[in-house]
Formats: structure tokens, C-alpha cells, sequence
């Protein structure tokens, strides 16, 4: 293997934890407005602040991943970033909109004691899930699918070329898998009624997720997959499908470990499709951006493979350790009054000396 192809797996592993952990993250967020209902005399914003709970003190780490791979990505492939980032700018952009709302409203939903600001954090949740969710998948399918790129690697298409009806597939696709794997980490993390309901919405979920992804994975590997490519196929599929026996087992240890694989076997089914280019040249074949010619020089791959290999294992040390820490569940009886500020309308009186 040589270092270009090594450091094309290693971005693809640094998506692939992003898309695992973030990836229930955006479930969560996505699920909120359906399991943050009031139920079993339990009011709506106390389960929906235990929900929030079971990602609080690991979703910022989360994050971490995707910047590492984009950083990793600029490092190891400049052309390939370069294209990459200009062509997908509009869809980058809501992505990032989408995570900084996000963060807002986790950071600040619990900070002011009222009705409405909560709800109003809630609905930036739910976006800031849902919109990150759908585009990662357009963004990759299209980089499976190919791009009008000319010789220069430029871009010479728009943005509705980025729309085409397998690319909003694999958005709906990843959108679904994320939801049920956020759905069986709920299930993982919470105990009580709030358990149950997870448990209930993954079962629901894992069904559709699985018809919408077995027909774009076929679709992804009759069209651009290679031989062995069927093996990373076939182990999503069963993953999936056992995912959805585990849930009805009420074994969500096992569903979370099953969607898990799930989740890797698409990753390696899209990366498989995509090798040895970067992103294919739908104007001409000649012009595919490959592995070799987008990677930067030998030196410059030697130095960030030692900084890698030095840093790499320490932070995930400590992610693993973070995720030890907290792994205790967490029961709508557990989550306290609400302690933030109350929202008033101050009026102010003049007085006349």
C-alpha cells in the first residue's frame, strides 16, 4: 500500500468514527419532537432533557472527528479538498449552518427558564440534526456518482447537478440510519418508560431504513461498486437486518453494536466505489481526480503520518475514557428542576426631580 492509499483510508476512518458517533447524535436530535412528548405522566421537556443528556457530555467530542478529517483531508489531498469544498459549497455551507445552530441550542436551550425559548432550541435541535444528516449523504453519493470536472479540476456544473435522484437517495439513506441508530443509543442510554419508547421507535424506524438502504447499496453496487465491494454490502445488509431482530429482542446492546456495522459496511461500500479516484469525472474518464495524482509529496504524507500515529492514539484514549466515565444510564426521575433564568419583561419607570 502506498502512502497516498494509506492516507485514503485514513481519512476514511476519520469519517467513518464521525458518521458512528455523530451519527446517534443527529439521531437524537432527530427524534426529539417524537419521543420528547409527554408520556407515562412525565412532562414533555423533562424527557426531552434526558434525551439531550445521554449525548451531552460526549456530542462536542464527537464533532472533534470532522474536523480531524477535514484537516486530514487538506493535509494528504489539497486538490482533492480544493475541488471538493468549492463544488460542494452551497451544501457545505448548510451543513456548517445546521451544526452551529445545533450547538447553539444545546448550549443555550437550558440557560433561560420559559416555554418558549425551549421550543424554539428544540426546533434548532431538530434542524441542526436533520439538515447535517441528509447532505453528508447527497455529498457523498455525488462523490461516488462522479462530478463534471474539466482537466483543471475545476467544477463546471451547478448546483441542481448535485440533485439527482441517487444522490437524494443516499441523503434519505443516511438520514434513516442515523435516526435508527440514535433511536437504539436512546435505548443503550435511558431506562424507564423513555427506554421502552426507544426501543418501540427503533423497531419502527429499522424496517423503512432498511428497504431505502438495501435499494441504494444495490443501486451503489451494480453501478459503481467493484467484486469484493459485495462483502462490505452484504455485511451492512445483515447488520441492518439484524439491527431490526435485536430491537424487537430488546437487546440494544447488540442493535447498537449491529447498526454500528451497519454504518462501517456503508462507509467501505463508498469508499470501495470511489477507489483509486478521489472524484470521478462524469465529462470524461481522463479527468478523474485519483488517489496518487491529488495527494500531496512524499515528505509532506512522511511528516503527518508520525504526527498521526503520536497523536491519534492519545485523543482516542481519552474519547474511550470520556465515554467510560458516563456510561451510566439516565432516568427522566434522575433530571432535576429547571434552574435557568426566567424570561421577564422588564419595565422600566422614569421619574420626574
Amino acid at each position: 500500500m502506498s502512502l497516498p492509499e494509506f492516507w485514503f483510508a485514513i481519512v476514511g476512518f476519520l469519517f467513518l468514527g464521525y458518521f458512528i458517533l455523530e451519527g446517534f447524535d443527529f439521531g437524537v436530535g432527530m427524534l426529539m419532537p417524537f419521543l420528547g412528548r409527554a408520556k407515562h405522566g412525565v412532562p414533555g421537556d423533562t424527557r426531552r432533557r434526558a434525551m439531550l443528556n445521554t449525548i451531552g457530555p460526549v456530542w462536542d467530542g464527537n464533532e472533534v472527528w470532522l474536523i480531524t478529517g477535514g484537516g486530514a483531508l487538506f493535509a494528504a489531498f489539497p486538490a482533492w479538498y480544493a475541488t471538493m469544498f468549492s463544488t460542494f459549497y452551497i451544501p457545505l455551507f448548510l451543513i456548517l449552518v445546521g451544526l452551529i445552530v445545533r450547538v447553539v441550542s444545546i448550549e443555550w436551550r437550558g440557560k433561560i427558564d420559559d416555554p418558549r425559548w425551549r421550543w424554539w432550541a428544540d426546533v434548532g435541535i431538530g434542524l441542526g440534526s436533520w439538515l447535517p444528516a441528509i447532505l453528508w449523504g447527497v455529498a457523498f453519493a455525488n462523490l461516488v456518482r462522479g462530478l463534471p470536472i474539466d482537466g483543471e479540476e475545476q467544477f463546471t456544473g451547478n448546483f441542481f447537478d448535485l440533485l439527482s435522484p441517487y444522490a437524494l437517495l443516499g441523503g434519505v439513506a443516511t438520514a434513516m440510519l442515523f435516526a435508527t441508530h440514535g433511536a437504539v443509543f436512546l435505548a443503550l442510554k435511558t431506562s424507564d418508560e423513555l427506554q421502552q419508547d426507544s426501543m418501540k421507535a427503533a423497531l419502527w424506524i429499522a424496517v423503512p431504513t432498511t428497504v431505502v438502504a438495501a435499494v441504494w447499496g444495490l443501486w451503489t453496487q451494480i453501478e459503481y461498486g467493484k467484486d469484493w465491494t459485495w462483502i462490505a454490502l452484504g455485511t451492512a445488509a445483515v447488520a441492518i437486518i439484524s439491527a431490526t431482530v435485536l430491537a424487537f429482542a430488546r437487546r440494544e446492546g447488540w442493535a447498537f453494536v449491529a447498526t454500528t456495522v451497519a454504518i462501517t459496511g456503508v462507509v467501505i461500500l463508498i469508499l470501495g466505489s470511489m477507489f483509486p479516484n478521489v472524484i470521478p469525472s462524469t465529462t470524461d474518464p481522463a479527468f478523474n481526480m485519483t488517489i496518487e495524482g491529488s495527494a500531496s509529496s512524499h515528505y509532506t504524507l512522511v511528516v503527518i503520518t508520525w504526527a498521526a500515529a503520536i497523536i491519534t492514539p492519545i485523543v482516542m484514549c481519552y474519547q474511550a475514557w470520556t465515554y467510560w466515565v458516563f456510561r451510566q444510564r439516565i432516568s427522566t426521575s434522575h433530571i432535576p428542576p429547571s434552574i435557568g433564568l426566567p424570561l421577564r419583561e422588564r419595565k422600566v419607570t422614569e421619574k420626574s426631580t
